[in-house]
């Protein structure tokens, strides 16, 4: 009897391939996206893994300078003199040709043991590594990229499989010579093993404090929100891909009524008939979830490229290119196929379990059942909707703006039936003849089969809408500020400090002005931060947008009054104007302003130059800013490489740091728009799927107007107009349902996420693009129903009459 019932169940598969082919896309597709996420960034956080235990960082101490400046070497060896098992550590960044690395310099005579790395523990090469022309490591892609641009003065190159990209191993004299930091070190590592006896480190290094692994930058914490974005889109298109499941287990489940009525009336147990369903369901979930992984894998290597790219971009973060297949994602995507489909299916078992032995043959049971799945539907968008309320008024956090934004979508796709129920309702009242009343009442049937392809347009749909304001939004406010807070005309950095000083005396009577850009990197309120210093002149209140305080602001920081700080630092430490801002080494300066600094993830604050110096006498003075007439730079380029030798990547010209920031803006959202592409493919896929489906089984409701008198032809055009009709209506319902989307990505997610708020501007004319693009869409995918209708043999329309249903 199993057996017999096995083969009557698959048989329908084997008659209707085209929905089987659509249950396996759909699976497979859903996986493929969240898989691919997942992938990514799986990637990610194990370069950040590779990176953090070069040296044993996520598990020593180290000893730090109170102002986040470099400690002199001198204090290294005053230490070790003490007893203190100390190792000196430099690290900088240095760059080739827009190739950025990461040098990190150390001594192997005093490293803890097993901090090395184990290809560069190997002692054949020691002494290579010590040698006056160096050794550095890396991983074997850095070693390739650089071997193909090129990079001179660096040491020979070693492949050190395990490390991560972008990161170079050198001596530390040899770190100190690239990054021109002679006698000056970054940290200083602690064994884990001190001497029981040592002279107390406040009376060897005062200006030094100790520093758990906990406490330094952790790259996945800060790269955390920018993840989690990825995570919600890849969930996002998992549940639009399971709308097509839901809807092809679904139309499945009702043409297999009668069988199941005869398996039930020749004394199949109801339960051994639901077991065998949900065996047969998790089989093409196996099978369908094992496609979507590999699928998801080569999406997944895509999309990397510009992911890593991003993170470099935005977080300094270095991450692989290249993609490994990890068990960890292919597992977890294997479990969500398999967790999908029985969600999918879930429905259609229990109304199965609950249906006396021979109702699943009658039509009404099944619309009885569906009339009830609508009302807790709508029960389940008005409580999704109360939660969307509540997380918008009380919740907190990037988890407190996510649970807004899933249950707001939900809500707004849960209740879009009820929605096009109404709409067609009202146009069935307003129509006039009996066609357009026939018309407007059997699209509103049609709605129960079509709702679950028209909730994933919906979600589609108010995604897209909701993505592209935002990113348009940003586009605009990013580049009108950029044009704001880069009003110089050249940038130039000497390669020492007494280069500078003497390029800054040869550049004073041949420009405008010559502007300082000094830094420190430091602690700011408990986060890594860089605090500038700026000069006494009109190009700061000309050009420089504030989002709290006025253009006197610069005055008093002339005059050493105050602090100004980045809108993110300002939103994260929850800070007022006249509070009291720690500065790097305990010194404070109280709250005079806040400025706009998009695209920045760390806290920042600016000080009067001459206050900065006070403060922080040893910082790095190499960098200027130069005021010029602009036909006046290529001239002063030459002059400067002519008169000083000075290379071109020591200079950047004013349209050349807008291209390198607006391309690092577009291939941040390269990703988010090509997740958006492959989310509305998934959603007018699965609309096709219902139509194609449903022309199947609509021959009774047409055969009875064809023999009034419409022609298949006439029949065949309704139909494509239905679809179009229907897309419509799902799109003016997603444009109000994008832009809340849209709010609350600009206001919460992204204040969250990054700590800066962003002006929401309108696109009408991307709106009428989109739309215009899902009615194509629409009409595409009822195009071959309509066309297989009106060359639809008229014998299979009479058959409607003459057969018993």
């Amino acid at each position: 009897m199993i057996r017999t019932a096995i083969t009557a169940l698959l048989s329908h598969w084997r008659r209707h391939p085209l929905q089987l082919a659509g249950l396996f896309l759909g699976l497979a597709l859903a996986t493929a996206l969240w898989s691919g996420v997942q992938a990514i960034n799986a990637e990610a956080r194990q370069s950040y893994d590779r990176a953090a235990a070069v040296l044993a960082q996520d598990r020593l101490d180290s000893l730090v300078a109170r102002d986040g400046q470099h400690i002199g070497q001198q204090v290294f060896l005053d230490l070790r003199r003490a007893g203190w098992l100390v190792s000196p550590v430099l690290e900088g960044r240095w760059s080739h040709r827009g190739v950025p690395l990461r040098i990190l310099g150390v001594d192997p005579f005093t490293l803890p043991a097993g901090s090395l790395p184990e290809a560069v523990a190997d002692e054949s090469r020691s002494g290579a590594f010590l040698s006056a022309e160096g050794l550095a490591f890396a991983a074997p892609q850095t070693v390739e990229e650089l071997t193909r641009i090129g990079a001179p003065g660096l040491p020979p190159l070693a492949a050190a499989p395990g490390m991560a990209p972008g990161l170079l191993l050198v001596d530390i004299g040899t770190a100190q010579r690239l990054l021109r930091a002679g006698g000056e070190i970054s940290r200083l590592l602690l064994a884990p093993e001190q001497p029981l006896r040592q002279r107390p480190l406040d009376e060897i290094a005062p200006g030094l404090i100790r520093q758990s692994p906990a406490e330094q930058a952790d790259m996945g914490a800060l790269t955390g929100s920018f993840h989690l974005n990825l995570t919600a889109f890849g969930f996002l298109s998992f549940a639009v891909g399971l709308f097509i499941v839901h809807s092809a287990i679904g139309l499945a489940f009702e043409q297999r009524r009668p069988v199941f009525r005869t398996l039930r009336a020749l004394g199949l147990p109801l339960r051994l008939l639901v077991g065998l369903l949900a065996a047969e369901i998790m089989g093409f979930a196996l099978i369908a979830g094992l496609a979507g992984i590999a699928l998801g894998y080569v999406i997944a290597a895509a999309l990397l490229p510009d992911v890593a790219a991003t993170l470099r971009g935005l977080y300094g973060a270095s991450v692989s290119g290249s993609l490994s297949l990890r068990p960890e994602w292919a597992v977890a995507g294997l479990g969500m196929a398999l967790a999908g489909a029985g969600i999918a299916a879930a429905q259609s078992l229990w109304r199965l379990s609950r249906m006396p032995v021979l109702a699943p043959a009658q039509p009404r049971a099944w619309s009885r059942a569906s009339a009830r799945s609508l009302a807790w539907q709508t029960a389940l968008a008005g409580l999704l909707a109360l939660i969307a309320l509540g997380a918008a008024v009380r919740g907190e956090g990037l988890v407190g703006g996510f649970v807004l934004l899933g249950a707001l979508l939900l809500a707004a796709a849960l209740a879009l039936p009820g929605a096009l129920a109404v709409a067609l309702a009202l146009g069935e009242r307003l129509s006039k003849g009996v066609i357009a009343q026939w018309f407007w009442a059997d699209t509103r049937q049609q709605l129960p089969g079509l709702s679950l392809a028209l909730m994933a347009l919906l979600l589609a749909l108010s995604a897209n809408i909701g993505v592209g304001t935002m990113v348009s939004s940003f586009r605009l406010a990013f580049t009108a500020w950029l044009d704001q807070r880069l009003p110089s005309e050249l940038y130039v950095t000497g390669r020492t400090e007494e280069e500078a000083r003497r390029l800054a005396e040869w550049l004073a009577p041949r420009t405008e002005a010559l502007l300082p850009i000094w830094k420190i990197d430091g602690p700011l309120l408990g986060r890594p931060g860089e605090v500038y210093g700026v000069a006494d002149h009109r190009t700061y209140p000309d050009n420089w947008p504030m989002i709290r305080g006025d253009a006197s602001v610069w005055k008093s920081l002339a005059r050493g009054k105050g602090v100004i700080v980045n809108e993110q630092l300002w939103r994260r430490a929850g800070l007022q104007l006249g509070d009291p801002v720690t500065l790097p080494g305990g010194a404070t300066r109280p709250l005079i302003g806040v400025y706009a600094d998009y695209g920045n993830t760390k806290g920042q604050a600016i000080l009067g130059i001459a206050d900065l110096l006070a403060l922080y006498p040893g910082i790095d003075r190499r960098r200027y800013a130069i005021r010029t007439d602009p036909a006046n730079v290529a001239a002063l380029r030459s002059a400067i490489e002519d008169d000083f030798g000075l290379p071109a990547d020591n200079m950047i010209s004013q349209q050349e740091v807008k291209q390198v920031s607006l391309m690092v803006f577009e291939r941040t959202f390269a990703v988010t728009a090509a997740l958006n592409v492959l989310t509305m493919g998934v959603a007018g896929f699965a609309m096709f799927m219902s139509l194609l489906t449903l022309s199947t089984m609509r021959l009774p409701q047409l055969a009875p107007v064809w023999a009034l008198g419409l022609t298949r032809g006439r029949l065949a055009r309704l139909e494509l107009l239905r679809a179009v009709l229907l897309a419509l209506l799902t799109m003016a319902l997603a444009v109000p349902v994008g832009l809340l989307l849209a709010w609350v990505l600009l206001s919460v997610i992204n204040v969250e996420a990054f700590g800066w708020r962003l002006p929401m501007q309108l696109f009408p004319k991307d709106w009428l693009w989109l739309g215009a693009l899902a009615l194509i869409a629409a009409g595409l995918a009822a195009a071959w129903p309509a066309w297989r209708l009106a060359r639809l043999a008229p014998v299979h329309l009479l058959k409607v009459f003459a057969d018993e249903r």
